[in-house]
């Protein structure tokens, strides 16, 4: 299958992706991973999951995560690249691979029950069947994550081939995520945008901290034909030809005043249209979906 193919099979029924590259981080006690991240972990439930930010000095988001509270004093801190967290590194011994798409919830049954499936609501992870399994995911679909130990791996990538789930590359991943609305480290997380330029300050729960907005991420269509001199200018950050939509869309920065239906300039050359996000499931309906 080609990426197009891989994106539009996880968009009508499921893909498998790998995330095992991802760096885990656990720590043993709240106060130490309070301070390093944007959420108020006391909320935070065992078998809970919060989306997260880490901020550098200049408050500009370095990189997102997600923490995962296993117990009243033990949590797990995955991000998507190294930070220097302080957790104990507990990156590479697990397998994490990533089941997305509306059959998602019905693949998982046939390996943990129907009736296990139902009870694993979003943001929330369990024990089943020797797997740790989170309900989430980047897709814009109903989702989870699976993990084990690595050495388990390639046995529970096999077994989730055998009921005729393709294994799914990095540029259907992208397309996916880009048609969904969601960031990217690396792309626009680049240690430069705060959260409220990213659309993101609601994962800052310090309600005291009073952000800056120089420029907003936004949607982009791209358009045909050069841009008039005249246009506010747009950076794109993401781009790709939506398989799911038709068109070609792209997520980027335009100025605080530039209003959602303007014309944009993109590197001086090309036109596109501020949009809303995100493109797909405009509710984001889709992932909190009845598992099966």
């Amino acid at each position: 299958m080609n990426s197009v193919e891989e994106h539009l099979a996880t968009r009508a029924s499921a893909g498998l992706f790998d995330f095992s590259f991802m760096s885990l981080y656990e720590f043993a006690r709240l106060e130490a991973l309070q301070g390093l991240q944007t959420r108020d972990l006391r909320r935070l439930a065992p078998g809970q999951i919060a989306y997260t930010l880490l901020l550098g000095p200049d408050e500009a988001v370095l990189i997102d995560a997600t923490v995962w509270r296993l117990d009243e004093r033990r949590f797990w801190l995955f991000t998507g690249k190294p930070v220097p967290a302080g957790g104990q590194d507990r990156s590479g011994e697990h397998a994490i691979l990533a089941l997305q798409g509306p059959a998602s919830g019905a693949i998982l049954a046939r390996l943990v029950g129907e009736v296990a499936v139902r009870a694993l609501k979003y943001f929330r992870f369990a024990s089943l069947k020797d797997m740790t399994v989170g309900r989430l995911g980047f897709s814009g679909e109903l989702g989870y994550e699976l993990l084990v130990p690595v050495g388990r791996g390639p046995r529970l990538r096999q077994t989730l081939l055998d009921l005729g789930v393709p294994q799914c590359g990095w540029a259907a991943a992208d397309s996916l995520r880009i048609e969904s609305g969601y960031v990217l480290f690396d792309r626009e997380i680049d240690g430069r945008a705060n959260p409220r330029e990213l659309g993101l300050e609601r994962l800052v729960d310090d309600r005291t901290k009073d952000f800056q907005l120089r420029q907003k991420l936004v949607g982009l269509e791209l358009l045909e034909g050069s841009p008039p001199e005249n246009l506010p200018a747009a950076y794109v950050t993401s781009e790709c030809r939506s398989p799911t939509l038709g068109r070609r869309l792209a997520l980027g920065f335009v100025g605080p005043s530039v209003a959602e239906g303007s014309a944009v300039r993109i590197d001086g050359a090309r036109t596109a249209r501020v949009a809303a996000l995100p493109f797909y499931d405009p509710e984001r309906c889709r992932p909190r979906a009845d598992p099966i």
